[in-house]
């Protein structure tokens, strides 16, 4: 049966569509677009989307279903799901069911038959902003998306980082290299590509740098997470930085920043998406990445206290970060890219090459 519903942005504009996933009268969030061409199970529950209603570019979303394996979190932490076409079948051996019924399952709403065209691009011209949708009145919905507060000033960290610790083994058993990595909301695929060095012993957010230290960690994860960088505690992260290599992506980047000092801002709409490229300063190479981020470190804010190592090519923003005198550096883009290219996979052989140096020095003063 077609459930009739709409999207009404803050701004006023109104699009018309069908309703699928969990039945909700009214669902609010920040309306950001991702253009990834495949991967949207690995978006969907990627917990950076906490507070957000996710649009995806690509016409033809679900065509080969979900399956529990390529969850990259415990649950689904999104707002709500745009689609232009929601696959009427799904097809892969992988397959376990549809994502409507994914949807269904995980208390998501969402709503297809969206002209995702009209509204990206009412997206890119005014910015990311509140919305409403679902089977309410339009003025109910205009009321809610207009109620709706957005990410900016938020703490969403809080929402979705572990109640308790875990750690990934290491694959190599014989591996004693040790990584704590801070959860703000990682993905779970992170942890699988750390584990490659060691084990990772992963802890919540509220984890203080004394009980951090006290593990004798080789090196320091700060992940990725939602919502806005001034919502959350740096202070673990000041008493981590001279004492233990440390690595950040995505939030940690901008955490990271906000430790030594830099600030942070919010960018219109944000960069959502597996095709955005990337600059290496050093080496002059391009990098096509995955990425999904609201705000980002002020690069006019560094200072002399750390140097600018990797540029967005369409917008110019601080996409990397090394802290001078310091083993610590950090990237706004994902290198483990699930979903995404690989191109910048070697950024986590640079972490390990750190902790190595780290450790060779440690020995040496002994």
């Amino acid at each position: 049966m077609i459930r009739e519903g709409a999207l009404v942005l803050a701004d006023g504009s109104v699009f018309e569509g069908e309703l699928i996933g969990a039945d909700r009268p009214v669902a609010t969030g920040e309306v950001v677009f991702n253009t990834v061409l495949s991967g949207y199970q690995e978006v969907i529950t990627d917990p950076s989307y906490a507070g957000q209603i996710i649009t995806f570019t690509t016409p033809h979303i679900g065509n080969y279903g979900t399956n529990t394996a390529d969850f990259e979190s415990r649950g689904v932490f999104c707002r709500g799901v745009v689609v232009r076409e929601l696959a009427r079948r799904h097809s892969n051996h992988r397959a376990e069911s549809s994502l409507d019924a994914m949807l269904v399952q995980h208390d998501v709403p969402g709503i297809a038959g969206i002209d995702t065209r009209r509204l990206t691009r009412v997206l890119r011209d005014t910015g990311a902003m509140p919305g409403a949708f679902g089977s309410a009145s339009e003025a109910d919905l205009a009321a809610a998306a207009s109620a709706e507060p957005g990410t900016a000033g938020v703490d969403l960290v809080g929402q979705v980082t572990i109640a308790e610790g875990y750690t990934v083994d290491a694959v190599d058993p014989a591996n004693r290299t040790r990584i704590v990595a801070i959860d703000y909301g990682m993905k779970r695929n992170i942890a699988v590509n750390l584990s490659r060095f060691g084990a990772v012993d992963v802890v919540p957010a509220s984890t203080s740098a004394a009980e951090i230290l006290a593990r004798q960690p080789d090196g320091v994860f700060l992940s990725n997470g939602p919502g806005d960088p001034e919502m959350v505690s740096i202070e673990a992260i000041l008493g981590l930085v001279g004492n233990v290599p440390v690595f950040g992506i995505c939030l940690g980047h901008q955490l990271l920043g906000r430790a030594i000092g830099a600030g942070t801002v919010k960018l219109p709409f944000g960069h959502h998406g597996g095709n955005h490229p990337v600059r290496n300063i050093a080496t002059g190479k391009v990098e096509i990445t995955s990425q999904n981020h609201n705000f980002a470190v002020d690069p006019d804010s560094l200072g002399s206290t750390a140097t600018m190592t990797h540029v967005n090519l369409n917008d110019g923003v601080c996409e990397g970060l090394a802290v001078n005198g310091e083993l610590a550096f950090s990237v706004q883009h994902h290198p483990e890219a699930n979903p995404g290219p690989h191109d910048s996979y070697y950024l986590f052989d640079e972490f390990a090459e750190m902790m190595r140096r780290a450790g060779s020095d440690a020995k040496g003063g002994r």
